[in-house]
């Protein structure tokens, strides 16, 4: 019997790109899979491989203004109810939530319907919104070991990874092509959406202060808000510096493939993308984050040997390029960091979370 599942995950490509991965490896055996998601999913969504996408209202809190905490609790009571219909009329005999407060109706509603649950958290701490839904969870696959927010929920902690997407797996497979004494040098700049403005203001003086040889020998590829293009193009140029840029890269994997070195945020996605793939990198956390999630993240690549972390406080234009030109002078360092990174990749993480799925969906019996 075909049986079905329920992801439900927030509308950003950290949350969607491993519950896309793990829907494909469901369908591949035989699963049913649907979406619950927010309004946000039309721009990582459109490639999602599920037979109906379900938008659930939600909101995030803020212990800050009362008002905006009212509205939000009121809103995500409306999401609640509607995820409950959504659950009663799909079925499904798992939910898998991928975290964002987009996911806690969903999650709460399968609890309350007797369906098994299954968290997936991305980051070394757990978010907020896990943490919430947690206790009511059957089960939490982590791709990291969780440094904080599982305390007293550890006999739910499976060590899964995080699920990478096809194109992640297929660039997987192209092995780390080592620099050259005087070849190009294949430079990926991306920060998300939060982060790439930093690299936007900050790259273009970091780049200028290389030797000129060193630095006309750079092939960069950059993510750069659309607002930022035509400034950040002006500053490649003058510095002759060959540079291709875009808001979005749709063929990142493949990019990160190509590189040398990769210079970004330490979202969960990106850093699982690089262990992955197996490539170096330098890593920015992204500063002021309330659970500081993103310096766990890097701390896992950088223990390895794989990557080299920097704060972004007080970080001076020439923190990069001092070491962009000790890694170019020294590309040994480079090949060996590509090989740790490629150490802490999981390219089989969505075929383990599917095993976890198909062991919850087989403990229990679902509410109709």
């Amino acid at each position: 019997m075909t049986k079905t599942v329920l992801l439900t995950a927030g509308g950003t490509g950290g949350h969607l790109f491993p519950a896309q991965a793990l829907a494909h490896a469901l369908i591949e055996r035989g699963w049913k899979v649907h979406l619950a998601t927010d309004g946000r999913a039309t721009q990582y969504g459109q490639d999602f491989p599920a037979e109906s996408i379900q938008i659930i209202p939600s909101a995030t809190p803020s212990v800050k203004n009362p008002l905006k905490m009212a509205k939000a609790a009121l809103k995500l009571a409306r999401g609640y109810m509607v995820a409950r219909k959504v659950i009663k009329t799909l079925k499904p005999d798992v939910v898998v939530g991928f975290g964002g407060y987009p996911t806690v109706p969903p999650m709460l509603a399968a609890r309350s319907l007797g369906v098994p649950s299954c968290l997936h958290e991305q980051n070394g701490v757990m978010g907020r919104a896990n943490r919430f839904l947690g206790k009511g969870a059957s089960a939490i696959a982590a791709s990291f070991p969780i440094l904080k927010g599982t305390e007293g929920l550890e006999d739910k902690v499976r060590l899964t990874g995080n699920p990478v997407r096809p194109a992640v797996a297929e660039a997987a497979k192209l092995p780390y092509s080592p620099l050259t004494a005087d070849g190009a040098f294949n430079l990926v700049v991306f920060g998300g959406s939060q982060g790439a403005r930093f690299f936007s203001e900050y790259m273009p003086g970091a780049l200028g202060r290389l030797p000129e040889a060193m630095r006309a020998r750079i092939q960069l590829t950059q993510q750069c808000r659309p607002e930022d293009l035509m400034k950040v193009k002006v500053g490649y140029r003058e510095l002759g510096l060959s540079a291709k840029l875009a808001p979005f890269f749709a063929d990142m994997p493949a990019q990160i493939a190509g590189a040398h070195l990769v210079v970004c945020r330490s979202g969960a996605s990106s850093v699982s993308e690089l262990a992955a793939i197996g490539r170096p990198s330098i890593l920015v956390p992204l500063p002021g984050t309330l659970d500081q999630d993103q310096h766990a993240n890097a701390k896992v690549l950088e223990s390895a040997g794989g990557a080299w972390v920097l704060q972004q406080r007080g970080m001076r234009p020439n923190d990069i390029s001092d070491l962009l030109e000790e890694l170019i002078a020294n590309p040994e360092k480079l090949t060996a960091a590509a090989a740790a990174a490629r150490g802490e990749g999981k390219l089989d993480a969505a075929e383990r979370l599917a095993d976890l799925v198909e062991e919850l969906a087989g403990a229990t019996g679902v509410a109709q």
